[in-house]
């Protein structure tokens, strides 16, 4: 009895221990998600809502690192330079990974290469706000009274290299509204400046920009789409302001989950299904839209890639025909 109970522990034993050469288990400690931007951008709003989904739903701890810096470039390149155990991972908007490498030269490293995608999550809408007690009531009066006075209003942007830089630039060539752009280190300050009336202009997300909109210290003349947003139905949309150079100009800002390049299939492939499950789950999905950010359908990683190479293809073109171009 003594002999076969020796042997039926060792087999336990050996049974409980992986196999020489397997995968060991994913994840095997905190999951570390860097965010190129300080807290309350989109990217970190997201960030933060699927760290505490993930503890609560998966007992997965997820620890989100804010890495701002040079238009989301720091952040970025902490990724790409870590190592590639799906252990970090990057959660960003489209700004860092496609506005800024198709303005900026030379930056050290390639979105498209030294990145991969594992989900998109969601995307938000853009606002075009000015202070509470700017003279104009509408977008068209906004752009006849920019047109008179040019060069007397200044537009804040959330960074050189950020989407609401290059959409302010491609709204003031397309109107004629020629505004002194200033660049910020994220939304925050620049909104506050805007609600204050030291800055007269500005194109942000509405992830940021709504809840300053709702609060009565900024006002919303149009959302940047072609048709009213659900979250803010009472804002017209593009083709309703009456300024028909850009009744067609429409943008989004998305959020997706990239890990540094060499990550293996099984750690991505963990996070495309993971949030594949999240993003069809109700109270997910109403949890991103208390954020003012709309999710994503359910979707694989090539999801994500065809709409980065899209965006920068789009950005790279729109830039080169703005004669736009970063440091």
């Amino acid at each position: 009895m003594t002999t076969r109970r020796a042997t039926l522990l060792a087999l336990g034993a050996t049974l409980a221990r992986p196999a020489m050469g397997a995968e060991p288990a994913y994840p095997s400690r905190p999951v570390r998600i860097v965010v190129p931007f300080p807290p309350g951008n989109l990217s970190d709003l997201i960030a933060r809502v699927l760290a505490e989904e993930m503890q609560a739903r998966h007992g997965v701890q997820v620890v989100v690192d804010n890495r701002a810096g040079a238009t989301g470039a720091i952040g970025i390149q902490a990724v790409t330079r870590s190592e590639s155990d799906g252990h970090t991972l990057l959660l960003s908007s489209n700004s860092p990974l496609a506005v800024n490498p198709a303005i900026t030269p030379n930056l050290p490293f390639d979105v498209t290469r030294d990145l991969v995608p594992a989900s998109l999550i969601g995307w938000t809408s853009f606002l075009i706000c000015v202070p509470p007690d700017f003279p104009a009531r509408t977008l068209a009066e906004a752009v006849a009274w920019m047109r008179a006075n040019p060069g007397k209003f200044i537009a804040a942007n959330p960074g050189t290299g950020t989407a609401g830089h290059l959409m302010t630039e491609m709204f003031a060539r397309l109107t004629g509204a020629r505004m002194e752009q200033l660049p910020y280190r994220g939304s925050a300050q620049a909104l506050l400046d805007l609600s204050q009336n030291r800055v007269q202009f500005m194109i942000d997300a509405m992830s940021s920009s709504l809840p300053q909109v709702q609060g009565g210290r900024v006002k919303a003349l149009a959302v940047l789409q072609g048709r009213r947003s659900a979250l803010a139905p009472d804002i017209p949309a593009m083709p309703e302001a009456s300024v028909p150079e850009v009744a067609e100009f429409e943008s989004f800002g998305w959020a997706g989950l990239l890990a540094p390049a060499g990550t293996p299939a099984a750690a991505t492939g963990y996070w495309t299904r993971t949030l594949n499950a999240l993003l069809r789950d109700p109270g997910f999905v109403r949890r991103l839209a208390a954020q003012n950010v709309e999710a994503a359908p359910p979707g694989g990683a090539e999801k994500l890639a065809e709409l980065l190479a899209g965006d920068l293809a789009r950005w790279t073109r729109l830039a080169r025909e703005a004669n736009i171009s970063g440091s």
